[in-house]
């Protein structure tokens, strides 16, 4: 039988839950509420209910909230980004503290301090350092495109932009982001004009037919710009549009495309090829100088992740007589960060091209006592790999989403250093292994940053040390 949805009226939001929406209790359900902050009084939506929860939209606002703001962007609410556009920062804020306490003290098993208060980033708008778009050939429509369609009115439907949230086949055509400063605007809305004018066919992501698949725009601290092409084939299309890109934007420092022909997205794996300048970029943190390629990891938000390496080495402590371990090590930034106060740094990372980039990284800054290895971190961190570059004093760990794997869980536990620190960007994942690093730690501190304002992403940092 198909669900009949149904509106609750004048239903209370109490607070903010996972993925960006809000919660409210009704009839001994928890509904989570899309388009809802807390402190509103809305009609909501059902439509979804299981035994013990419900989701919903919001309908109507009855009575906003006082920690409601107008957002700035004209997408939101259809774009998947900065679900939190319309909630005060320093609301925020508050909730992302509270999404950290509430993970460890119902998905955790263990005793922990207070955490300190959450490092706000300074900017809210333009701190990312990096975009990707995708080309469709028939965007996301609006209401007001339907409308002009039905009249009669010709639109164009050709788009780069945004997926909308859940549709791979859906992307939404994007005006103007906040997220990045210019000239990344002007930049994507000139590819996208020029390829219309020029009929440089958009992908079809249900066909997988067309030329243009995506476009990534990388910018630096240190001024410089990188911008990738990714399409099916290179031809004079390809290469018109190239030259279009350094003609019209020659502060752009690197200029690349990839041809993709598979089915997916992802282009780690693919070759990239330099059409104009460097096949890299430079970043700046603190005094050191970074390295970084078309696929390379480097934290989206420049700034803050100074302040959150900055409170790793805090944490850390290392001194002059200590190995450190640093997992999932990315491009060797924390590691290079800890190198100098440290006797020897081991980084490891699954991805080889990572674990290159963290090799020059060290060079580059003359940094000689890092090591680097990659391959898979619950085969390569064993019990001979710690017996052959030596048992850590520290280890700085810094996984992704889903956690750490049980095995390099039990090698922590079995190497036994004195301190260890956890990054991570799910506090949920970060509790359950918590759990069981506590059979032989206490956690001692404590601290969550803001990576990514207007979303309910919180990165947060925990030093662990040796019963």
């Amino acid at each position: 039988m198909k669900f009949k949805q149904y509106i609750i009226e004048n239903l209370e939001i109490i607070d903010a839950g996972a993925e960006g929406k809000a919660v409210a209790k009704h009839d001994g359900l928890t509904v989570f509420v899309e388009g809802a902050v807390p402190g509103d009084i809305v009609d909501a939506l059902v439509f979804k209910k299981k035994k013990n929860y419900a989701n919903a939209r919001c309908q109507r606002i009855v009575t906003p909230s006082p920690y409601r703001v107008e957002p700035c962007c004209k997408h939101f609410g259809t774009c998947g980004g900065c679900k939190w556009q319309m909630l005060d920062y320093q609301q925020q804020l508050f909730y992302k503290q509270k999404q950290v306490i509430d993970n460890f003290q119902h998905l955790g098993h263990f005793d922990f301090p207070a955490p300190q208060p959450i490092l706000a980033s300074e900017k809210q708008y333009g701190y990312r350092n990096k975009l990707e778009y995708t080309f469709t050939h028939q965007r996301w429509l609006s209401i007001e495109d339907m409308q002009a369609q039905q009249e009669g009115k010709e639109i164009e439907i050709r788009g780069l932009g945004f997926h909308v949230p859940s549709r791979f086949d859906k992307v939404l055509g994007i005006n103007e982001c906040h997220l990045q400063p210019e000239p990344s605007n002007r930049l994507r809305r000139a590819v996208q004009d020029f390829a219309i004018q020029h009929d440089i066919p958009f992908q079809n992501l249900r066909n997988h037919e067309g030329l243009l698949r995506n476009l990534i725009i990388r910018m630096s601290s240190t001024g410089e710009m990188m911008v990738i092409l990714v399409a099916t084939d290179y031809n004079e299309q390809v290469i018109g549009l190239l030259d279009f890109i350094a003609e019209q934007f020659p502060e752009i420092t690197s200029l690349q495309y990839v041809i993709n022909q598979k089915l997916n997205d992802s282009i780690s794996d693919l070759e990239f090829h330099t059409y104009k300048g460097k096949d890299f970029m430079m970043e700046r943190m603190g005094d050191l100088d970074f390295k970084v390629g078309p696929a390379s990891f480097y934290q989206t938000n420049s700034q803050q992740a100074y302040r959150l390496y900055s409170v790793a080495k805090e944490f850390a402590a290392v001194s002059a007589d200590d190995v450190v371990y640093d997992l999932y090590t990315g491009t060797g930034t924390i590691a290079n960060f800890l190198a100098r106060d440290a006797k020897k740094v081991v980084g490891i990372e699954y991805v080889e091209s990572a674990i290159e980039d963290a090799k020059v990284n060290s060079e580059i800054n003359h940094i000689e006592n890092t090591e680097f290895y990659a391959g898979d971190m619950a085969k390569v961190l064993t019990a001979d790999f710690i017996r052959m570059h030596g048992m850590p004093d520290i280890v700085v760990t810094d996984p992704p989403r889903n956690g750490m794997h049980p095995d390099v869980v039990d090698q922590l536990l079995l190497a036994s250093p004195k301190r260890i620190v956890y990054v991570s960007c799910n506090p949920a994942t970060q509790a359950r292994d918590l759990t069981l690093l506590t059979e032989r730690y206490n956690i001692l501190k404590i601290q969550p940053v803001d990576m990514f304002p207007h979303t309910q992403h919180v990165e947060n940092v925990v030093l662990l040390e040796l019963k």
